[in-house]
């Protein structure tokens, strides 16, 4: 049986529409900032729905002035979000707005297409369709409902300004040198759990959140890793934490450490590196390159579909391994849209960041232990681990069979990385070179 033509038109113009925006997302706006993905794709969206108005008035007698209606309030949202650009604090404050108003819209939208549309594609293309945008403006709201409520929480401990926006400072037992956990790419601190409760034993040991991560607020821009490094180095005055301190690096978050010793070399008395990110990582790791285009191009994405409900459904994986409430807290912080908008920020500021850890090369006689997961890791890692145990003459390397993020949540794998703290601190109280180490440490 062949289509009627109205059945055809309304086919294709939203078929097309749907190609249209999925085509931009993976191609040319791939890695772009939220307001532009977000403002484009709507204004794809009401060119379909446009079209449809059009060409059903000019080529049949059936015309559909309904489909003027989702066209004209998705090209109102979308030239509003290119032509204002707002951030992720106007977003969520949107996010009260336009799902009612959308799905207001889109029932009448429904009533009307009842009305006019008498083609088979009404029920399989148009219905579908705004059934699907019905459930993205009832998952913004769940959204911004959700991320209301999750603010209420108790914050553990304390919120420091650091000049226009507050981080998340949290510290744990007492004495010098203090230890200073720096997380790595998209994490917070509730992941230290095991490390920071063996640590503060011995001494004070204090986890953050940078900006726009876990209770922090977002920052004004994207952070690259001078910016961390000043950052923290404000924390940590306003903060109450004397230095010098001993700095701790898990994955991305070695180049932070390093930025912060070259930047501010006096307030350093050591530093550990848990599986520390390589600073020659684009350079040196043939599958690095590759990797970081790819999740550059997806983690722009994040932000939006966040908004759209989707962070209520993440379940972080690989924090099987943590206590029950740090599991808790870590899933009521992934949940939240900023979260992945700092993430994609962060990732943006990779390669720079990397370039200006590049640039320290040498902790003098500071002692350092770099420990290295053996399992999964990439080709060519462990020799550019053993080059940053070069960076101090007061060295030691730990390979140990474990997985990358295992160092910081498995509890077993976590006493590995507690010693080795507790092995920097106390050749900083003694000033005695740090003791030798086997290459390979068993798992327990």
């Amino acid at each position: 049986m062949t289509m009627h033509p109205i059945g055809r038109i309304v086919a294709g113009c939203l078929t097309a529409g749907i190609v249209a925006a999925l085509s931009l997302v993976i191609g040319p706006l791939a890695g772009a900032q939220e307001y532009v993905i977000t403002g484009l794709v709507l204004l794809t969206c009401a060119a379909s729905w446009a079209l449809l108005a059009v060409l059903a008035q000019r080529r049949t007698s059936h015309p559909q002035r309904w489909a003027g209606m989702p066209a004209a309030f998705m090209a109102a949202c979308g030239a509003g979000v290119l032509a204002f650009a707002p951030d992720g604090a106007a977003l969520d404050a949107l996010g009260w707005i336009w799902p009612p108003l959308f799905l207001a819209l889109l029932g009448a939208t429904a009533l009307r297409v009842h009305r006019d549309l008498h083609s088979r594609s009404r029920a399989w293309v148009v219905y579908p369709v705004l059934a699907v945008y019905a459930g993205c403006a009832i998952g913004a709201s769940c959204q911004v409902v959700r991320e209301a409520r999750d603010r209420r929480h108790p914050v553990p401990g304390q919120m420091v300004d650091v000049g226009g926006y507050r981080l998340h400072l949290e510290c744990a037992g007492s004495g010098a040198p203090a230890v200073i956990l720096q997380s790595g790419l998209g994490e917070t601190a509730d992941y230290w759990t095991w490390i920071a409760a063996a640590v503060a034993q011995d001494t004070t040991v204090c986890a953050y959140d940078r900006a726009g991560r876990g209770w922090s607020d977002p920052a004004s821009a994207a952070q690259d890793g001078v910016a961390v490094a000043r950052e923290l180095r404000t924390l940590l005055d306003r903060g109450g934490v004397r230095g010098p301190v001993v700095l701790v690096g898990h994955s991305s978050g070695a180049q932070y450490v390093r930025v912060f010793a070259g930047r501010y070399p006096e307030q350093v008395a050591g530093m550990v590196l848990l599986d520390g990110q390589p600073a020659e990582a684009l350079e040196s790791l043939p599958s690095y390159p590759g990797f970081y285009n790819l999740f550059r191009r997806a983690l722009a994405l994040t932000p939006s579909l966040a908004r759209f409900g989707v962070a209520q459904l993440v379940d972080p994986s690989g924090y099987d391994g943590l206590p029950a409430s740090a599991r808790d807290r870590l899933r009521l912080t992934h949940r939240s849209a900023r979260l992945y908008s700092s993430l994609r920020d962060e990732f943006l500021e990779l390669p720079a960041s990397l370039a200006q850890a590049r640039s320290f090369q040498s902790l003098g006689e500071r002692p350092l232990i770099v420990v290295t997961a053996t399992r999964d890791a990439m080709a060519g890692w462990l020799p550019l681990q053993d080059a940053m145990a070069a960076l101090s003459t007061n060295s030691r390397h730990e390979v140990v069979p474990y997985e990358h993020v295992e160092l910081v949540t498995s509890e077993i794998a976590a006493r590995t990385s507690s010693q080795a703290i507790r092995d920097v601190v106390a050749a900083v109280r003694t000033t005695t070179p740090l003791a030798p180490s086997s290459t390979l440490i068993g798992k327990e």
